[in-house]
């Protein structure tokens, strides 16, 4: 398995190229599809994990997808799930606390590295959040996709959202009390190899993506 840096550059070019995709280009999306469903077992992720978290996150984004009409709504929630399905396999599968140290590697300026690494605490706190509310719903016998399903869409999505930002701002305070100041201390660097690896991603990205625009 490739390691940390490596990872997360492969991850953010699959997910930068996916969504600077022309709308409706169904054809290209199939193989960036396909691409981070390969990435997911390539990772090893949990499926069960996966699919609670990204369910959730589909059910906030088709709140703001559906208005915008059938078609561009089933492109953008497809495209969205692409995005969400190399994401969540990179996350998912990071040793603790190592999220900060792989963002070292990023050549992007540090505020910007600050709400990377938040997000990705915040994930974490929202899928905690996501497997409490499925042994929730198991207590009271809604056991099956489709029952867990109407239970959270239905009767729990904003308790979901305000209880995870309640201890994503709990743990925010927490690092701030611990010495954190924004950055890690921490230095990770791409070797030869992996870059080498990276720019053969950032080619195939690139050529799917303005094909789809041609």
């Amino acid at each position: 398995m490739p390691n940390l840096n490596l990872r997360l550059h492969i991850s953010l070019v699959i997910v930068i190229g996916c969504a600077f995709l022309k709308q409706n280009s169904w054809h290209i999306l199939s193989v960036y599809g396909a691409i981070a469903i390969f990435w997911a077992f390539f990772l090893h992720v949990k499926i069960s994990k996966l699919a609670a978290l990204i369910g959730t996150e589909l059910v906030f984004l088709s709140f703001v997808a559906l208005p915008l009409g059938w078609e561009r709504a089933s492109f953008l929630l497809v495209r969205s799930l692409v995005c969400l399905l190399t994401m969540n396999s990179f996350l998912l599968t990071l040793p603790p606390h190592s999220f900060g140290i792989a963002l070292k590697s990023l050549p992007l300026p540090n505020a910007f590295k600050q709400n990377l690494l938040l997000a990705g605490q915040y994930l974490e706190i929202l899928l905690d959040e996501v497997q409490r509310m499925q042994r929730s719903a198991q207590l009271r016998g809604l056991n099956g996709t489709v029952n867990w399903f109407r239970y959270v869409s239905a009767s729990m999505i904003g308790a979901l959202y305000i209880r995870s930002l309640e201890r994503a701002e709990r743990v925010y305070a927490a690092m701030i009390v611990r010495g954190y100041t924004g950055e890690m201390p921490v230095d990770m660097e791409l070797r030869s190899g992996e870059i080498f690896a990276t720019a053969a991603i950032i080619g195939l990205a690139l050529s799917l993506t303005v094909s789809s625009w041609i």
